[in-house]
């Protein structure tokens, strides 16, 4: 399993290293080794690639946090509070998650064409409006992952929080939020993972090769007659692109195991 799991990375390591930085000359153990792909990558003025490393970087991290702090008001009013339409509300959101977001790809396509002439800031080829676009589709499955977790949280430590006083606000992130860190770091690792492997709504929205995001830039660099001469600025490519996700899957991963074994032993 180990070898079947790093036989598609040692590929791209070859790609990578490869001195000619061509498809045809690549093997699976490479003849030699180059820094030559991954100089070329960086100071080339056709693929920013640098460009595009902050423009995704920076709309994972901003969409991964924003949706993530949405979903879970969303999760704890749905959790914890009972009000008009909750239910309506609960499976509305559950039905809405069973057609994928391009097939409103058409309304959204008119609605930011109007943004664009509006609010240019925020239309197309903008991270901006890239960001509101992910946005739009941040409830939803997360909303009822958090609340499936609330659920398990203990309804008796609310109660004894408001018999001292406590609002909703402070309960919210007082007591709430430390108890409730495991599923927030998962949550926030798929978001994150989802936003930066994102193709299809930023391949239509972003046209501007500085606007573009890892995804769109890289496809575009092997894309017709390309495949074979920027194959190996692709997989140096490809390799820094893993770099953010390692990083903060490693980065997320101490608070998921610090906050499944909480309280598993006394003292």
């Amino acid at each position: 399993m180990c070898a079947f799991a790093l036989f598609p990375i040692l590929f791209v390591v070859s790609a990578a290293i490869n001195p000619m930085g061509t498809l045809a000359s690549t093997d699976l153990l490479p003849s030699g080794a180059s820094a030559g792909n991954l100089v070329n990558l960086l100071t080339s003025d056709t693929y920013p690639f640098g460009r595009w490393f902050f423009n995704s970087v920076f709309i994972a991290l901003a969409a991964s946090f924003a949706s993530l702090l949405l979903s879970m008001f969303a999760a704890y009013a749905f959790s914890r509070m009972r009000f008009a339409g909750r239910r309506v509300g609960l499976l509305a959101l559950l039905l809405i998650q069973m057609f994928p977001q391009f097939l409103a790809i058409v309304t959204i396509f008119m609605i930011f064409t109007e943004v664009t002439e509006l609010y240019p800031a925020f239309g197309f080829n903008t991270v901006w409006g890239l960001l509101l676009l992910y946005l739009g589709g941040a409830l939803g499955v997360n909303t009822w992952l958090m609340k499936g977790f609330l659920d398990t949280v203990p309804k008796e430590l609310d109660e004894a929080a408001t018999m001292d006083g406590a609002t909703h606000a402070q309960i919210f992130w007082r007591v709430i939020m430390p108890l409730v860190t495991p599923i927030l770091a998962v949550t926030a690792l798929l978001a994150f993972i989802g936003t930066m492997s994102e193709f299809l709504m930023a391949n239509v929205f972003l046209r501007d090769p500085e606007s573009k995001t890892l995804a769109v830039g890289m496809y575009g660099m092997i894309a017709g007659d390309n495949r074979n001469t920027n194959f190996g600025m692709f997989a140096a490519a490809t390799l820094l692109t893993a770099i953010p996700t390692v990083g903060v899957f490693l980065w997320l991963q101490k608070y998921i195991v610090s906050g499944l074994t909480a309280g598993a032993v006394k003292g």
